[in-house]
């Protein structure tokens, strides 16, 4: 237990910073994601939640890194290697990284060619590519963080 009263086993302070997440307090569930993240048991689901909670606070580039840790991740089932590799994408194409959107896509296409939009969005942002008049990257209504919860 801390001083809070809390205990300071990985697995209540992941499913601490869940709650703390899910109830839109980011910074706070960052940093128990952030403390579980060295355990093996843990790594793969703290780093993509850290990502998830980077970019529900304007911190995209974080969010990428935090991303690509948990897909560096040995052991990854390909549930969460298409999950992760959608996020990923959604979130370089919220940055105008369209080459690389794309690389994330289309690696995610190989995994599951009928996963979401991506055939769709591998589309787009390649006409996107291939016309350097179009300058945003393409945006749905649709959160990523709901699109993850899964994770």
């Amino acid at each position: 237990m801390d001083g809070t009263g809390h205990s300071n086993l990985p697995a209540d302070q992941y499913e601490r910073g869940l709650t703390l997440k899910k109830a839109g307090h980011y910074k706070s569930a960052l940093a128990q994601f952030e403390s579980v993240a060295a355990d093996p048991a843990f790594a793969l689901r703290a780093h993509a939640q850290s990502g998830l909670c980077l970019r529900a606070i304007g911190r995209l580039d974080d969010a990428v890194t935090a991303f690509k840790k948990a897909l560096a991740l040995t052991g990854t089932s390909t549930k969460d290697t298409v999950q992760l590799l959608y996020v990923l994408g959604r979130t370089l194409e919220a940055l105008g990284r369209i080459a690389e959107s794309l690389e994330a896509y289309r690696w995610l296409r190989r995994e599951d060619a009928g996963y979401r939009d991506v055939a769709d969005r591998i589309e787009h942002l390649s006409a996107h590519l291939a016309s350097p008049a179009a300058k945003k990257p393409a945006h749905t209504s649709e959160s990523v963080t709901d699109q993850t919860s899964k994770i």
